[in-house]
């Protein structure tokens, strides 16, 4: 059967036509503004029956155009009682025919499984990196945990790949610690979590003779503190980042 006017399927796999072309194949002489509101008029809904577009445009501004499904362009070839639209008419029916026909129903059906298979495929694509990532943030919460002592500025710098140093500033800036006597501590609201304890340690002068000093520990709570503080900043330990 020649093709007189475009038959496609809709997003639900419904076959649906473009309204302009069926005024067209019709051959109203009434210009497609005034005509097509007119046959909305029979009990269409717009929603269920047809959907409003613009088409591309040839230069000028895009048209106005409507998408059909079949069953509503079919009456409206029927309402116009001319050769014209019976031929239309019959046209659709034989499409509905072949539409309906067990090849294509099969055919279709296979078409929205593979569509539904590369669907999940994508959704498990995604949860194994969400996985992925999980497994990593939870190699490196486990090495927190698997280790019960205090931990050195300079240990835990070196989680990062950074000095000591370069720790100390980074904290300094987030407004997590500052200096007290040469010694870094807590700024006061983190005092009473837990995180840091200070520790004493002796040494040699330049002058020969033995001292004394502080230095602060972080506990494997502060560790975890720092951990969710940097990871906020797009900070992650070496563990956790991309290869």
């Amino acid at each position: 059967m020649n093709e007189l006017i475009n038959v496609s399927l809709n997003e639900n796999h419904e076959p649906v036509v473009s309204g302009r072309q069926l005024h067209k194949a019709l051959g109203v002489k009434t210009a497609y503004k005034d005509w097509f509101p007119r046959m909305t008029e029979y009990g269409f809904t717009e929603g269920e029956d047809f959907s409003s577009f613009l088409s591309k445009s040839t230069g000028g501004r895009p048209s106005q155009d409507h998408v059909l499904k079949l069953d509503m362009a079919k009456e409206i070839a029927m309402i116009q009682r001319t050769d014209k639209g019976k031929e239309v008419r019959t046209y659709f029916i034989q499409v509905e025919k072949d539409f309906n026909s067990p090849e294509k129903i099969m055919a279709r059906a296979l078409l929205m499984a593979d569509k539904k298979i590369k669907l999940l495929e994508n959704e498990n694509e995604n949860l194994l990196i969400e996985l992925e990532e999980a497994t990593k943030n939870a190699d490196y919460l486990d090495l927190i945990l698997q280790t019960k002592d205090g931990l050195t500025i300079t240990q835990i710098a070196q989680d990062y790949g950074m000095s000591a140093r370069k720790m100390n500033q980074l904290l300094k800036r987030e407004r997590i610690q500052r200096t007290v006597n040469g010694q870094w501590v807590l700024y006061a609201k983190y005092l009473a979590k837990g995180y840091a304890t200070s520790r004493t340690f002796d040494y040699v002068g330049k002058d020969g003779k033995p001292h004394s000093n502080m230095t602060t520990v972080w506990t494997q709570l502060g560790r975890r503190f720092l951990y969710e503080r940097l990871k906020a900043i797009d900070i992650l330990p070496i563990i956790e980042q991309e290869g």
